[in-house]
């Protein structure tokens, strides 16, 4: 439709410059007879051109000077076109030697204007483009670069322990087991790490097939506390769900959804220790159901709150992969999140420290 009108613009623009410069030509013309008139009658040179003419050309004369004003008229009016079309070109090729940064000067309400517009709408798209392609490249070089050094750690105490057997520089067999048992335990970590990348990966790129139903989100949240019954008690916590009796229905893939609260709860148990309890509530607010995990333990500082979903991040920068996890739990459980068309978000004071997930709940339909 905006097309269409763009072409009746154009074509009554230039009807009207045709019918301007056809009247302009004509009143022009008739005053320049008028004029030549009375000119004439004083100089003899010019009325012996306007004879000349008028022998040459015969009744056309008259014609032929209205077509060459016409001309002349139609010229000057499309000259501010033709002028802007020329900075216009000069612009994009401006653009096409790689200045993105430069934007084509709109200065008039036409079809040129909006060609301008729009050249600059395509190049900020293709800056956007070119942005995140270097930011994509720059992800891929620092995920080779963290996951380098997280492999490497684990990977080279393993390799120093398991020389030692092999080169039998033990004392005696409890020494080889203490080494082998390190060895096992750097390898469990390894382990961790790359099922978690690997994990992070199809998250991230939507590889991991979803099995797609509805279920009890607070059923599910009271399964997992009795699974984490164990891990609570070994911490010295209590663990407690606060959460209406109805249903708090909502539809996605439980068996991910399930990883991302077995993800917030262990972190809520491992940094939590000092708090006695783990609560966590769920409840209904408008079209979504909001879940939050609390623990009662050390505040994160609030310079850390941007970045805990960046993978890889760690809020203690001193801490191993043998005191921390991987850094990318956090990372992970956002990405599913996401994919469930909700979001999640941290919060931290003196006296607690919350994680919060919104996902939209079941529609009727749905139930």
């Amino acid at each position: 439709m905006k097309d269409d009108n763009v072409v009746k613009d154009m074509t009554f623009r230039l009807l009207l410059h045709l019918a301007l410069s056809a009247a302009l030509s004509v009143i022009s013309s008739v005053l320049l007879v008028v004029v030549a008139e009375r000119l004439a009658s004083e100089l003899p040179a010019l009325r012996w051109i306007a004879h000349l003419l008028i022998d040459q050309f015969g009744d056309f004369t008259l014609v032929i000077l209205a077509i060459g004003l016409f001309l002349v008229f139609l010229l000057l009016l499309q000259q501010r076109q033709f002028r802007y079309f020329r900075d216009v070109s000069r612009s994009v090729r401006y653009i096409a030697d790689g200045n993105f940064d430069y934007q084509v000067p709109v200065r008039q309400k036409n079809e040129l204007g909006d060609l301008a517009a729009y050249i600059n709408y395509l190049v900020h798209k293709l800056q956007l483009s070119l942005d995140d392609e270097r930011r994509a490249e720059q992800t891929k070089s620092e995920l080779i670069t963290n996951v380098s050094h997280d492999l490497r750690t684990p990977l080279t105490s393993i390799i120093g322990y398991l020389g030692l057997i092999e080169q039998d520089r033990c004392r005696d067999e409890v020494e080889v087991r203490q080494y082998v048992h390190i060895a096992y335990e750097k390898s469990k970590r390894l382990n961790v790490l790359i099922n978690d990348l690997f994990d992070y990966t199809k998250m991230r790129y939507e590889t991991s097939p979803q099995r797609i139903h509805t279920f009890n989100l607070t059923e599910l949240l009271r399964q997992l506390l009795i699974q984490y019954r164990v891990p609570l008690e070994e911490a010295g916590l209590v663990g407690a769900l606060h959460a209406p009796s109805g249903k708090l229905a909502v539809t996605g893939d439980p068996d991910k959804l399930v990883r991302v609260f077995e993800n917030l709860l262990a972190n809520a148990i491992h940094y939590g220790k000092d708090g006695g309890k783990v609560d966590l509530h769920a409840s209904a607010e408008g079209e979504e159901a909001v879940v939050e995990v609390v623990n009662y333990g050390e505040m994160i500082p609030s310079v850390d709150l941007p970045h805990l979903f960046d993978r890889f991040y760690r809020v203690d920068k001193a801490r191993g992969l043998d005191s921390g996890g991987s850094g990318l739990g956090l990372a992970i459980a956002k990405s599913i999140v996401e994919q469930h068309g909700g979001g999640i978000s941290a919060a931290s004071d003196p006296y607690l420290t919350s994680f919060q997930v919104r996902l939209p709940l079941a529609q009727d339909h749905d139930l």
